[in-house]
């Protein structure tokens, strides 16, 4: 069986990416098992530069706030700021400090520094302003959009004051506070200033839509693709501190498939500027349902940011879906032989791609079954999804550092 797999599977390099694909995606997502690993995060800097210099991709968005990551994308695209101070302020769930994450930073500095505005590479968060503790405060795309819409439009079309909008959004302090994930009674998303707001972001939003021409003749297009991504998060985070607020048993289903549709409105407008290869933990990429168990809830599923985009793009949606055999810092052995990782543990190799249907007929064959982590932070590859993947990138080894 080994030879079997030998003879489909090629290494981790764009063209042979691309020659399992229909058609180029215009949204290429690499998921990945686990978080915070270089050796995963080097293989995706490796992979996008190759994409960037032969396949015409010139976007990466990552699984992280949307609103940081313009901080990154002001430095790649003009050079604002420092390495360092971008990084830490860039990068939300504490990702500023990676290694990797700071070499794809510098080389998308490098790589622009010389070249016209129209051919540089973007950087973007595909996530919300969310942490699985909690959420931001709206204010920042709240009053970014009003700051855009007062610039630009008549005052009189605008359904509130930025006073008011700062009465009603008061300090930031209650929207952030974490007590609200786990008791709802601490959450403000459902008081009466937080609806007001739910309308008002409402109405905002749908302004840019009622403008668009005028606005398209006196703004650049960053800055109405800016004012969109504002009007997004604050409709999508107004949405998320509401449902903290709700008592009911699918609280956390709304919670987390109102994160993902947050994170598919981004992936489809990065979509609509050009190519975008989009790195996420493949429970965010995946076209199945989602699910999980935390904090002594049943298991909740829902629908992931791939599966809308797929359900919207169609082919134009691509998924490969990384596997990993050992990761022995984090008491992750070697896999069982029957297990998806198990089988392709068999090649030597250490890292590489296969083509997911042909990996399903041998997975059926020798009747896989799934693997059981030791380390919750390691999610394995379910031998069930395989029909509805494009591409499995195996590693064999994560090394720790």
């Amino acid at each position: 069986m080994e030879t079997g797999i030998k003879d489909f599977a090629r290494p981790v390099e764009a063209s042979a990416v691309m020659e399992l694909l229909p058609t180029r995606p215009r949204v290429l997502a690499l998921g990945e098992p686990t978080h915070g690993e270089d050796t995963l995060l080097d293989l995706r800097n490796r992979l996008f530069r190759q994409l960037v210099e032969e396949q015409g991709y010139r976007t990466i968005a990552l699984e992280s706030d949307c609103l940081r990551a313009l901080t990154v994308d002001a430095y790649v695209t003009s050079g604002e700021g420092a390495l360092d101070d971008v990084t830490e302020r860039g990068f939300s769930h504490d990702w500023g400090g990676s290694r990797a994450n700071r070499e794809l930073v510098g080389w998308m500095r490098d790589f622009n520094a010389d070249r016209p505005t129209h051919d540089h590479v973007r950087f973007a968060g595909m996530d919300g302003p969310l942490e699985i503790t909690g959420a931001e405060s709206p204010r920042q795309a709240l009053t970014a959009l009003h700051d855009y819409l007062t610039a630009h439009v008549d005052a009189e079309l605008l359904p509130c004051t930025a006073d008011r909008l700062d009465g009603l959004l008061g300090p930031d302090a209650p929207w952030t506070d974490q007590a609200a994930m786990m008791d709802p009674s601490q959450s403000i998303g459902r008081t009466p200033e937080a609806r007001e707001l739910r309308l008002l972001a409402d109405d905002m939003a749908t302004l840019l839509d009622t403008q668009a021409p005028h606005l398209a003749a006196v703004s650049s297009l960053d800055d109405r693709e800016r004012a969109h991504l504002y009007g997004r998060t604050a409709v999508g985070l107004l949405r998320y501190h509401s449902w903290m607020a709700d008592t009911s048993p699918s609280r956390m289903a709304r919670l987390l498939a109102t994160r993902d549709e947050m994170m598919a409105g981004n992936l489809l407008a990065l979509a609509a500027r050009g190519p975008v290869l989009v790195h996420a933990h493949n429970s965010h990429l995946q076209r199945d349902k989602s699910a999980m168990s935390m904090w002594g809830h049943p298991k909740v599923e829902w629908w992931s940011a791939g599966a809308l985009v797929s359900t919207r793009l169609g082919d134009r949606y691509a998924h490969l879906a990384t596997a990993l055999g050992t990761m022995k810092h984090q008491g992750v052995d070697a896999p069982p032989p029957n297990t998806v990782e198990g089988i392709l543990h068999a090649l030597p190799d250490p890292q590489y791609v296969i083509d997911a249907a042909q990996l399903d007929t041998i997975v059926r064959h020798m009747a896989a079954v799934p693997r059981v982590s030791p380390y919750f932070g390691y999610a394995p590859l379910d031998p069930s999804q395989l029909p509805h993947i494009d591409g499995v990138v195996y590693v064999s080894d994560v090394p720790h550092g």
